[in-house]
Order: structure tokens, then sequence, then C-alpha cells
């Protein structure tokens, strides 16, 4: 499966710039793709003022991705602040080219920037199917938590992480990414944004694919950059295969 990396800065609460940027941005897309995965909260930088900038499912994001999917006939995600009744959620969203999309909605808020106060906790976990992938998106600080992204009997084969991750944390993001492809024994791609936000937060990016034993396929630092790169599929049965330690793994249920 062939899947694209898009590490950009975003304009601070500017969701018609954004965008028009990123449209700028995958114009130079010069081979076909079957996955484009942008950061977190990608129409406005990540952003606890989601009653001034929530859009509803009826909002213009969405026919943008849309347009996007089509237009590049690929799968493309990314989250965004997103209204439903009296509820705020950091909602990632799995446009399909056909139009035909799903949601999941981050399930680990970060409390630290008040995102417990403002926005709802996801309760169920997504996996998807492309190109005879299995694919499981959560979002950023989904991240520090294992046993939500525990890949239970193989369910999954790539995992996602689009993300705002502040350059003072980087490390934690270098080490996790890794560890999260090594335990669960599947790829595993994070995408964050670069530049400084309207908080003054400054983000170095460093959006990574790692292959199944944790090994860095690619990574860019603070540069902005529109990566494409073809993972393995057999390679990964093959593994798999010859490593099967998922099944001597701890059963538990989750509450």
């Amino acid at each position: 499966m062939t899947v694209t990396v898009v590490q950009t800065t975003l304009h601070w609460h500017q969701p018609e710039k954004n965008r028009a940027m990123l449209d700028q941005k995958l114009s130079s897309l010069t081979q076909p793709t079957n996955l484009i995965i942008l950061p977190e909260m990608f129409t406005t930088g990540f952003s606890m003022a989601a009653p001034e900038l929530a859009e509803t499912m009826a909002g213009l994001t969405l026919p943008w991705l849309a347009a996007q999917a089509e237009k590049y006939q690929a799968v493309i995600t990314g989250s965004l602040i997103i209204k439903e009744e009296n509820n705020y959620f950091n909602r990632l969203i799995w446009m399909q080219p056909d139009g035909n999309y799903q949601h999941y909605d981050k399930r680990h808020l970060f409390r630290m920037a008040g995102e417990t106060e403002i926005f709802t906790a996801g309760q169920h976990k997504l996996i998807l199917t492309l190109k005879g992938w299995r694919i499981c998106p959560l979002i950023c600080y989904d991240l520090r938590f294992p046993v939500w992204s525990r890949n239970r009997q193989n369910e999954y084969d790539l995992l996602l992480y689009v993300a705002n991750w502040p350059e003072k944390r980087r490390l934690t993001w270098q080490n996790f990414l890794p560890a999260r492809a090594n335990e669960n024994q599947a790829y595993v791609i994070g995408v964050n944004r670069v530049g400084i936000d309207g908080n003054h937060i400054s983000y170095s990016g460093d959006s990574s694919v790692y292959d199944y034993l944790g090994q860095t396929l690619w990574q860019q630092y603070q540069e902005e950059a529109v990566q494409t790169l073809t993972l393995d599929g057999t390679a990964l049965e093959a593994y798999r295969k010859a490593f099967p330690a998922y099944l001597d793994a701890d059963d538990f249920i989750l509450k």
C-alpha cells in the first residue's frame, strides 16, 4: 500500500486559509497514492476555542475532503473540531474517493491544555480496510496509552497517529512510535505539524514511518514535507508467521 504523509505548518484559527494551503501542497503529488494523512486539527491548529471554530458534519471541510479524495483517488484523513448537538469532538475523518466516510473521536483528551474541559472523549476504536490492509487511526495523546492501541490478535496492520505534538516533548514521540510498532507487530505512521502556533508552542514535526520491527523507514525534522512511501504487506505477514508473539499476549477487557 502507498501512503502520503503531509507535514506542514498551520495557520492559526484560519480554516479557509489552511484548506487553500493544503490544496497547494497536495498538488505537488507526482505519483498515485492510496492514503493521504494530514495532522491533527488541520484546519485550525490545536485550539481550545471550539465554540468559535467548530464545524458541523455539514460544514465546509467535509466537502473539501471529499473533493480531495475524489481528485487523487485516495482516502484522505486528519482531524478537526466538530460540534454535534451540545458536544465538541476532536474528530478524525476517514474520507473515501466515493464520498463515503467514517470517523474516530479522540479517546484520550489532553487535560494539560484543557481539552478535557471543552471536548467530549470518544468511546470506540475504529478499524478500517483499505486495499486489503486493516488500519487503526488514532489521535496525538492516544499515543501515550498502549492498551487503547493494543493490536489484539492482529486486528490491524497499520497504526496511525495524527498529531500536534510539541517540540519540547519530541523525545516521547520519538520513543513511543517505534515501541507501538514493535509491540503490536504492525507498521506505524505518526504525522505531526511544524511551526509555532497561536499559543507560542513550537512543533518540530518528526513525522515518521516505522516498520513492524520499529525500524525507521522515513522521518522528517522541522521542515515541511509531502512524502509518499510504499509499505510491504508480504514482509509483514512473513514476520508475523515466523515470530507470532501475539499468540502469547495477555488477554484483558477494556472498560
